[in-house]
C-alpha cells in the first residue's frame, strides 16, 4: 500500500530545521555522485504548463518525481511521487505546495551559511508573498539573524505580512519603504519575485553581501540587473544544467562572453569542499536558486518516515 500525505500532514511534520538538514544532504550526496537530477522538463499548452522534476536517491533506496500542472494565474496541485528502487513500486505519494515552499527557502538557508560572512545578523529581503516565508524563514533559522527589513510592492499587505513573520520568527521584521532601505546594511539579501524586469540594481549592494537570488526560474524573468550580476566576485548555483534552462539573471553574461554555464561552481561542489566559497570578506557573493528534484525527493522521503513512525497520513490501496 502506498502512503499519502496530504497538505495538513505535511504542515504536521515539517520543520525548517528538517528541511535545511535534507536539501543539504541532498546536495552533498549530488556533488558526492550519490544521488541523481534531471533539470525541470515542461509541457506548455493553452491551458497552462505542467513542469516535471526528476531524480534518484540510492542512499534512501528512492527514485521519484514531483509534478504540477500551473493554469495562468493559480497555483495547481502538486504532488511528489516516491518509488522503491528495491520493488519498483509506489510507496507514498506527498501533497507538496507548503513542502515545495520550505524546500525552496532551504536552499538559499543552506547557501546563506556556507557563503555569507561569519556573525552576519541582518537580513534584507525583497518579496513579501508565499515563497518568501520560506525564503525568510530558513535565511532566519539557519544564521543568527536578529532583525529583518522586507520590500514589497504590494505596500497594503505588506505591514500584515511582516507582523505575521515576525510573531513567528520572534525577531521584528520590519516593512521597508523602498529596497535599498531594504538592503543598506544588511548582510544577506534575499529575492524571491516573479518580476520579468529587475528589482534590485546592482549600485545598491554593498561590499561583503550575499545575495539569494530565488525567483527566477524561467529564461524570461529577472530579478537583478547586470551590475548586480558583474559585482558578484562568486556566482553559485545549485544546477549547471537547470541554470542553463531557467537563469534569466545571467543569460546576458554568458551571452556577452563574461562566463559560461559550465564554469559556474554548484552550491553542493561548496559544501562538500570541492570548491572554495567567499575568499573574502568584502566579497559579494550571488546564489541562483532554480529548485531541484533531489530537494523535494530528500525533504518527502523524510517526511514519510516520520508519517509511518508517527501513524499519520492515509494509506491507499494501491
Amino acid at each position: 500500500m502506498a502512503l499519502f500525505l496530504n497538505e495538513d500532514n505535511v504542515k504536521q511534520l515539517i520543520t525548517m530545521p528538517l528541511a535545511l538538514e535534507q536539501v543539504e544532504r541532498a546536495l552533498r550526496d549530488r556533488a558526492l555522485g550519490k544521488a541523481t537530477d534531471l533539470p525541470r522538463a515542461r509541457i506548455q499548452t493553452a491551458a497552462g504548463i505542467q513542469h516535471m522534476l526528476q531524480a534518484a536517491a540510492p542512499e534512501l533506496g528512492y527514485i521519484g518525481f514531483k509534478y504540477y500542472f500551473s493554469p495562468p494565474g493559480k497555483r495547481g496541485a502538486t504532488y511528489v511521487h516516491l518509488i522503491s528502487m528495491a520493488s519498483g513500486k509506489l510507496e507514498a505519494i506527498v501533497e507538496a505546495v507548503w513542502l515545495g515552499m520550505m524546500r525552496t527557502g532551504a536552499a538559499s538557508g543552506v547557501a546563506s551559511k556556507v557563503l555569507a560572512n561569519p556573525g552576519a545578523t541582518m537580513l534584507a529581503q525583497i518579496g513579501a508573498g508565499f515563497q518568501g516565508m520560506g525564503q525568510l524563514e530558513a535565511v532566519v533559522t539557519a544564521l543568527n539573524i536578529r532583525e529583518a527589513r522586507v520590500y514589497a510592492r504590494t505596500r497594503d499587505k505588506l505591514e500584515a505580512w511582516c507582523k505575521k513573520m515576525g510573531d513567528k520568527l520572534g525577531i521584528p521584521v520590519l516593512p521597508a519603504h523602498s529596497a535599498p532601505e531594504a538592503i543598506a546594511g544588511a548582510q544577506v539579501v534575499n529575492i524571491m519575485t516573479k518580476s520579468t524586469t529587475p528589482v534590485i540594481d546592482g549600485d545598491w549592494l554593498e561590499p561583503g553581501q550575499h545575495v539569494n537570488a530565488a525567483g527566477s526560474n524561467a529564461l524570461s524573468r529577472r530579478e537583478i540587473d547586470a551590475k548586480a550580476v558583474s559585482r558578484a566576485t562568486l556566482i553559485a548555483v545549485d544546477s549547471r544544467g537547470t541554470a542553463r534552462n531557467e537563469c534569466g539573471d545571467l543569460i546576458a553574461a554568458v551571452e556577452t562572453g563574461k562566463f559560461s554555464w559550465d564554469v559556474l561552481p554548484e552550491i553542493g561542489e561548496i559544501l562538500t569542499g570541492r570548491t572554495p566559497g567567499r575568499r573574502h570578506q568584502d566579497d559579494i557573493t550571488l546564489y541562483e536558486s532554480h529548485g531541484m528534484g533531489i530537494q523535494d525527493i530528500y525533504t518527502a522521503a523524510k517526511l514519510v518516515e516520520l508519517a509511518r513512525a508517527r501513524k499519520v497520513g492515509t494509506e491507499l490501496p494501491m
